[in-house]
Order: structure tokens, then C-alpha cells, then sequence
């Protein structure tokens, strides 16, 4: 167990940023899922803009690195550009 005032204060700290860092990732999760599954043009562009801002937002927080988040978009536009 720490000693410091500091490092217990960090340990508290953390635990809270990676319980709303969780949280953000697993709703970026679901959203994806939600755009993979849909199977109407239309739905699925307006999902992709949705999905997209959402990306863009937790990567500027730097809670996913922004390359990754430019894979997460790339996968999407090849999906919706996919469908007929």
C-alpha cells in the first residue's frame, strides 16, 4: 500500500478516470457495432456521422490513441460505402 498523501490521492484518481474512460470506450464499442449491423444505406450514413463525431471526441481526449480512432473511421467508410 502507498505512504504518501500524494500517491494514494493519484490511486483514488485513477480509479475514476479509468472507470470514465471505460465507460466512453464501451459506448464508442457499441456504436460501431451499430453501424456494422445495419443493412440500410441510408441508416448506416447517418449512424457513421454520428459514430464518427463520437470517435473523433474520445480521441481529442486522448483516451484512444488518434491513430486508432482514424482505423475505427476507415473500416466504417469502407462498410457504408459497401453497402448498395
Amino acid at each position: 500500500m502507498a505512504h504518501h498523501k500524494s500517491t494514494i490521492k493519484r490511486i483514488k484518481t485513477d480509479a475514476k478516470r479509468r472507470l470514465r474512460n471505460n465507460g466512453f470506450k464501451s459506448k464508442m464499442k457499441t456504436h460501431i457495432k451499430k453501424v456494422l449491423e445495419s443493412k440500410v444505406k441510408e441508416e448506416a450514413e447517418v449512424l457513421f456521422r454520428q459514430t464518427v463525431k463520437m470517435i473523433d471526441q474520445i480521441a481529442s481526449k486522448k483516451i484512444i490513441h488518434k491513430k486508432r480512432a482514424a482505423s475505427h473511421k476507415s473500416k466504417l467508410a469502407l462498410y457504408v460505402n459497401s453497402l448498395s
